[in-house]
């Protein structure tokens, strides 16, 4: 039995066809707005925007088909017999009741699960807090990988229900397209291997939005990250896009915990021991600072003692254990400050000299 009976349908009374009339014309714009939106996302795809107005044209062109079929379908609805609109109403009428309705169904249930993919994802609220959380990172970034994989297999559901009710043959088209899949994979070897590699790199939690990692000769801030490629941000503001396939061995720099290592130059000439105390005394000074004291960890900075004895200099090792991402800073506010201590202890912090000899020929 088909679901819409056209001899039923005109002998409907006045409020039922209201009614079918009313909902007619919601379905018709939200299948116009889906076409026109269609038709834009369509044209963003190319850079070049001299096609732009062809495709206004498209989308203006749906909309004339979507609102004549909507015409049609009411002159059927309150038996008007103009022609040609009249009967194409009728055909109209009888495709929706025999699978239209079906496949309407299956649109509109396919665009609620699209949408509540989105709201239900958005609706999981992460803890915000000022330090860099590792755990936090990685939920967001694996939430936008499943986000978009949850709404490509909505879609492909979707479709394929869709084209099912329609009458075309499924089977023949999920086999035709396991096919082609495995064709594609042969011509996109790279495609795939970057694909593999992003699931592992998340999946074994290597490293995250918000990281700072250096990947070969690179270095940055992870600004955006999916299962193809990682989008690094370096210090000059440059945008690099690494495919996860060339990610070989990655150095991460804010996984958890992080060193700052500040390497100070005193004169031969200056006694070791008393730079030692004073270089010591300012390090507790600094770690001790309640403006900085959050951004190190319960370990206590450390003098290591003479690192080298330079051309020119001996070098004094200091190591501080701080929070992730924060080795930089520390390190920087360190020099500024054991310059200016050994400054006041009359400490000289050297810079490169040579000795020239002069030979004197003795036969001269």
């Amino acid at each position: 039995m088909d679901p819409l009976n056209v001899a039923e349908l005109q002998q409907a009374g006045l409020w039922v066809k209201l009614l079918l009339a009313v909902l007619a014309a919601g379905v018709a714009l939200t299948v116009g707005r889906a076409g026109a939106r269609l038709a834009r996302w369509v044209a963003g795809l190319t850079p070049d925007t001299r096609d732009d107005p062809l495709w206004r044209a498209v989308a203006w062109v749906w909309w004339g088909a979507v609102l004549l079929g909507a015409v049609s379908f009411g002159h059927f609805l309150f038996d008007q017999r103009t022609e040609p609109l009249y009967s194409w109403g009728r055909l109209l009428a009888q495709w929706v009741g025999s699978r239209g309705l079906a496949v309407l169904f299956v649109l509109a249930a396919t665009y609620f699960a699209y949408r509540l993919v989105e709201v239900l994802v958005r609706r999981i609220r992460l803890p915000r807090r000022a330090e860099f959380e590792r755990e936090q990172v990685r939920v967001q970034t694996l939430m936008a990988v499943i986000e978009s994989t949850l709404k490509g297999v909505v879609i492909a559901v979707g479709v394929l229900l869709a084209l099912s009710n329609m009458g075309l043959n499924v089977g023949a088209l999920i086999a035709g397209a396991g096919i082609a899949g495995l064709a594609v994979s042969f011509a996109a070897q790279n495609l795939v291997r970057d694909v593999i590699n992003g699931f592992f790199i998340l999946l074994e939690d290597q490293y995250g939005v918000g990281d700072v990692v250096r990947v070969g000769d690179l270095a940055g801030g992870v600004e955006r990250m999916n299962l193809r490629l990682t989008v690094l941000r370096d210090l000059e503001g440059n945008l690099h896009f690494v495919p996860h396939g060339q990610v070989d061995t990655v150095t991460v720099m804010s996984h958890g915990w992080a060193r700052a290592l500040v390497d100070v130059g005193v004169a031969y000439g200056a006694d070791v021991d008393r730079a030692l105390t004073v270089i010591e005394d300012e390090a507790q000074r600094f770690y001790d600072d309640p403006e900085w004291r959050g951004k190190f960890t319960e370990e206590r900075p450390q003098v290591l003692g003479v690192n080298e004895l330079g051309d020119s200099a001996v070098v004094i090792r200091v190591l501080f254990t701080v929070q992730a991402k924060q080795q930089w800073a520390v390190g920087r506010e360190f020099r500024r400050r054991v310059k200016k201590r050994l400054d006041a202890e009359g400490i000289e912090i050297p810079f490169p000299q040579r000795t020239v000899w002069l030979r004197q020929d003795s036969g001269a």
